[in-house]
């Protein structure tokens, strides 16, 4: 049998997530506890190991396009360029999933990671999740509950002369220059540099590899899915897609993400005969799962960790909740717009990064004073 493209591009996608599983099992990269250390500890090690992710992404991605290895255009999955600036489903997507997140004890990607180590919590987080994003993504609750108020305070950037929300293109139109790519490339490299600056400023992120290594095997990891499909491999991939006899699920531009692919896992399980449904988001679910197991195992670090009351279950039940909710409103995570879509510099990502970690930071402080409450 012909190994096609398609199955190519999956398997270097569950190649990429079995390390990216490994890495976070190995290191605890999670962004949950990035703010949970800076809010309660004041400790920015990990909070670092995120931003330095971030860097090495817009990094890696500013360097694909300059190099004609990769390119970017509004039509991604998701459409983090669109013209279409959604600022109020940024912030209420972004404060919704951090609400979840930190009441489900790991965003997206650590909830998959703890699944790998064993965690029973996790795995009732991710059926939640899983769940409340399908419902968003293939039946009429998103049209009928998001979609009207979304529509109405979306602005149309193209409309006031920027061909898309990225910063470079934003900044064009505000200032009435040209949006060379050259232009755009050269403001994504100075956001670059600053980021790398902040993320080495500190003894915090320095002083520990494993925040250097969880924030760089993240941050590559997410070039790496842009390259493999927006690359050269990318467009004969779409082209293979083309002419299936039955199209492939999501075939296009994209890279690490783990709300939305919930849903697609969801959607593939109530049909598992129809292989066209693996897609690179459910590839990548699995992969970080097995790679956290794996490594867990390796390391004799595998526990099996249950609920402690019914009030925890309640907690990660509902954060789980959230986290489906929020993550597709939001058309990402902590990692598929906090890492995934901030190398594509796009401004709704930058938005809904800030909502996120505010979202966490009111829940934490909140949880906070309630436990002092009842002390």
């Amino acid at each position: 049998m012909d190994f096609t493209i398609h199955q190519q591009v999956l398997l270097w996608v569950f190649v990429i997530a079995l390390v990216v599983g490994a890495v976070g099992q190995k290191t605890r990269f999670c962004t949950m506890g990035a703010v949970s250390d800076w809010v309660n500890m004041g400790h920015t090690g990990r909070m670092r190991a995120w931003v330095f992710a971030m860097a090495i992404a817009l990094a890696g991605v500013i360097v694909l396009e300059a190099a004609g290895l990769a390119r970017l255009s509004t039509d991604t999955f998701p459409p983090y360029r669109s013209a279409s600036f959604s600022w109020l489903r940024y912030l209420a997507g972004g404060l919704t999933f951090g609400i979840g997140m930190t009441l489900a004890s790991g965003c997206g990607n650590r909830t998959l990671v703890r699944i790998g180590g064993g965690n029973v919590k996790s795995l009732t987080v991710l059926a939640v999740a899983a769940l409340c994003a399908y419902l968003m993504l293939w039946t009429p609750v998103y049209e009928k509950a998001f979609l009207p108020w979304v529509q109405a305070t979306s602005i149309d950037l193209a409309r006031h002369g920027m061909a898309s929300q990225e910063v470079g293109a934003i900044l064009a139109g505000m200032f009435g220059f040209e949006a060379s790519p050259a232009a755009k490339l050269g403001v994504a490299g100075v956001a670059a540099v600053a980021m790398l600056a902040w993320v080495f400023k500190s003894r915090d992120f320095t002083g520990d590899f494993d925040h250097i290594l969880g924030g760089a095997v993240v941050g590559l990891a997410v070039v790496a899915g842009w390259y493999l499909t927006a690359g050269p491999m990318g467009q004969a991939w779409k082209e293979y897609a083309e002419m299936a006899t039955e199209i492939p699920s999501r075939v296009q531009a994209q890279s690490f993400t783990f709300i939305s692919p919930m849903g697609d896992s969801v959607r593939y399980l109530m049909d598992p005969a129809r292989l066209s449904l693996v897609n690179f988001g459910v590839v990548a679910l699995a992969g970080v799962i097995l790679g956290a197991l794996l490594h867990a195992l390796a390391a004799k670090d595998f526990r099996v960790e249950r609920f402690f009351s019914w009030g925890d279950f309640g907690n990660h039940v509902l954060g789980g909740a959230l986290m489906g909710t929020g993550g597709v409103l939001a058309m990402g995570c902590t990692i598929g717009q906090g890492v995934t879509g901030i190398s594509t510099f796009a401004l709704g990502s930058i938005l809904t990064f800030f909502a996120i970690v505010i979202g966490a930071v009111l829940t934490m402080k909140y949880q906070y004073w309630r436990m002092l409450r009842e002390a």
